[in-house]
């Protein structure tokens, strides 16, 4: 069950999407004054050594953020600068050796009053978040929960300020997390209908995965709202021969309105630089209110 671990594929293409759009979201929600809440579903280890063993073993990240901080970041979209400065502020000089995970991503945009509650199955990767989170001397603002992010986030929706952001990234190793995934965005919906969120999903050649998309936009459209999807594919499936994940989707409900037009000139510059072959292809599109 607990055999996917993200330290293997910190950094990736995958991680290069979700955390652009995770940190122009959250950077969008915490202009209004009122508090934040930000639920992460799978927060992981929080933060990760590219040169350690997991990462160094599957190299993704130099396909991923390493080919970004290669680039000219002058040329680089503004949303993919600001990810850019968020992921060096976790390094010193020009080497890029830690990646932030979301939890240590959104920790570093929120505001005082604003809280985090971040859900971590994997006993060691939440000691590792929990070991992580202490250096940062967050105390009341983070709450790490050892428990089963799907089910854990039901007690915190509504949140006393009546705004959040929910984040959920499974691994999806197990075929059971698709239809959980819909499962709480529906309940997630009913608890609390005015609140962002954001579900990546990996794009593999199994029906679950090519379904979720379509379902998600079904279940928006019925409740009547906003959303925004984005994919980013790198390489093809059948071409591929060192493996790995050749796509993603974030697909998101109650989307920033701007975060559209933040993404319209900054996915044409991930295929152009993360492109592993002539496949490499974007879509953005959105609908609703």
């Amino acid at each position: 069950m607990f055999s996917y671990r993200h330290a293997f594929h910190a950094g990736n293409h995958a991680d290069v999407l979700k955390h652009t759009v995770l940190i122009a979201t959250v950077q969008y929600l915490t202009q209004k004054e009122a508090a934040l809440t930000v639920l992460d579903t799978h927060g992981g280890a929080g933060l990760y050594r590219l040169d350690g063993d997991y990462a160094s073993k599957s190299g993704e990240a130099e396909d991923g953020v390493l080919r970004l901080a290669a680039a000219n970041e002058a040329e680089l979209a503004p949303v993919l600068q600001t990810y850019m400065q968020l992921v060096r502020s976790f390094n010193q000089g020009n080497t890029i050796r830690n990646y932030p995970g979301s939890p240590f991503i959104t920790q570093s945009l929120l505001r005082g009053h604003d809280r985090l509650k971040a859900f971590e199955l994997h006993p060691t990767d939440m000691r590792s978040l929990t070991g992580n989170m202490a250096q940062l001397e967050v105390k009341r603002q983070v709450a790490i929960l050892l428990e089963d992010g799907f089910e854990g986030v039901k007690k915190f929706l509504p949140p006393p300020s009546r705004r959040a952001l929910l984040l959920c990234d499974p691994s999806y190793e197990l075929k059971s997390d698709y239809g959980r995934v819909l499962d709480m965005v529906a309940d997630s919906l009913k608890r609390f209908p005015t609140g962002t969120y954001a579900v990546w999903y990996p794009i593999i050649p199994r029906p679950e995965a090519h379904d979720l998309p379509k379902r998600l936009k079904t279940m928006a459209t019925k409740a009547g709202k906003s959303w925004l999807h984005a994919t980013l594919t790198v390489k093809s499936n059948k071409t591929s021969e060192r493996g790995g994940l050749p796509a993603s989707g974030m697909f998101l409900i109650n989307p920033p309105f701007s975060l559209k037009e933040q993404l319209k000139p900054a996915m044409p510059q991930l295929v152009k630089l993360l492109g592993q072959d002539p496949n490499a292809t974007f879509t953005l599109e959105s609908g609703g209110h």
